[in-house]
């Protein structure tokens, strides 16, 4: 395949919406919401980084935690992360859940894992693991955990490199890697890796810091990512099978010291550059592309939340090339950490605060 070329943010042009819009609160009260997903009677599962799983109606929050939850290692960056649902939610009733674990019962060793479950009236049942991270760690930090299906079905999930980065470059170990399997935990037979001696068969790509950005293209299937640089380098990719995104032996951020990353490349032979790096960096996490009618300026758009940056980024594409970037809501509603398009055809988002709260734009008109 041909390899992608890196675009800075800064070098795009700038663009600016037309229509207004105005932004509603849904529910407030919510202690660090990570992810969401929408249930076919409108109301919305919410995830809690201590550990719970709220529901929210068009009466608000759900006072009552659904029970069930999977017990997590809420430490740092770890805790409940992100939540979706099987694309055949309607017939089955699958709901996926992503979460940091420990090793065993009382162990400071965590990782990333990945459960599903259904709703019922009284909780969560039917609770089954289907991906455990093999090595654990103390660490607290990276855990990923950004969960997209494909439009076959199949189930990605991002893994962080727990603070540790040659572990992204070695494919017997989970951590820097985006994973693919099928609904149920099984490998896929056309992974990449699935006959290559020394790694693992559920590793579809590699090289990567710590995502937290997964969504599936509309119109291509493909599957979109955004991850974190340190400072600097945070990263918009194009998912392909096998590819080596290149942390920690190319990065157009800095070390958190001020020291090059690496041999202090950007780029390098057999290594993706990202199709976009903003750099300094915004902490994305989150992201959606705009289908819905509500908004017919922003069909097409890609939506990237931004926890350091305090925005929303609106990016213009043309194809698979991003041309343009708007910065919604600067500094107006805090650090966003997930954005979604609702069935509805409206943008939701949740604000990753000790009391951070579910958000919806709406057309002011």
């Amino acid at each position: 395949m041909t390899l992608q070329q890196g675009t800075h943010a800064q070098a795009l042009p700038r663009a600016r919406t037309e229509q207004p819009f105005r932004v509603t609160s849904l529910a407030n009260g919510l202690e660090h919401p990570w992810g969401m997903a929408f249930l076919p009677d409108g109301s919305i599962l919410v995830t809690e980084r201590p550990g719970r799983l709220r529901l929210v109606t068009a009466n608000g929050l759900d006072p009552q935690p659904i029970a069930g939850v999977p017990e997590v290692v809420a430490r740092g960056q770890g805790g409940l992360l992100d939540v979706v649902l099987h694309p055949e939610y309607d017939e089955n009733g699958w709901i996926y859940l992503a979460y940091s674990a420990a090793e065993t019962p009382g162990s400071t060793a965590a990782g990333t894992r990945v459960a599903r479950a259904r709703l019922g009236l009284e909780g969560l049942y039917d609770l089954e693991v289907i991906f455990d991270m093999a090595r654990k760690t103390p660490a607290g930090q990276h855990f990923g955990a950004r969960l997209a299906f494909d439009e076959d079905g199949l189930l990605y999930i991002a893994t962080g490199d727990r603070g540790e980065p040659d572990r992204a470059q070695d494919l017997g170990d989970h951590a820097g890697k985006v994973l693919r399997l099928t609904d149920s935990g099984g490998i896929p037979a056309d992974n990449p890796f699935v006959n290559q001696a020394g790694a693992l068969p559920e590793v579809y790509t590699y090289g990567n810091r710590n995502i937290q950005g997964l969504t599936r293209h509309p119109e291509t299937g493909a599957i979109w990512s955004h991850e974190h640089g340190p400072r600097g380098g945070d990263e918009i990719n194009i998912l392909a099978p096998g590819v080596n995104y290149g942390w920690p032996l190319i990065s157009h951020g800095r070390e958190y010291t001020g020291g090059p990353v690496g041999e202090g490349r950007s780029e390098a032979p057999g290594l993706a550059s990202p199709l976009l790096h903003w750099t300094p960096s915004i902490a994305p996490s989150g992201m959606t592309f705009y289908t819905g009618e509500a908004f017919p300026e922003w069909q097409g758009n890609l939506f990237v939340g931004a926890l350091a940056g305090q925005h929303l980024a609106r990016l213009q594409l043309e194809g698979d090339q991003i041309v343009a970037e708007e910065r919604l809501l600067e500094g107006a509603v805090g650090r966003i950490r997930d954005v979604r398009q609702g069935p509805d055809g409206l943008l939701y988002l949740l604000t990753d605060a000790p009391n951070g709260s579910l958000l919806r734009l709406e057309p002011a008109s």
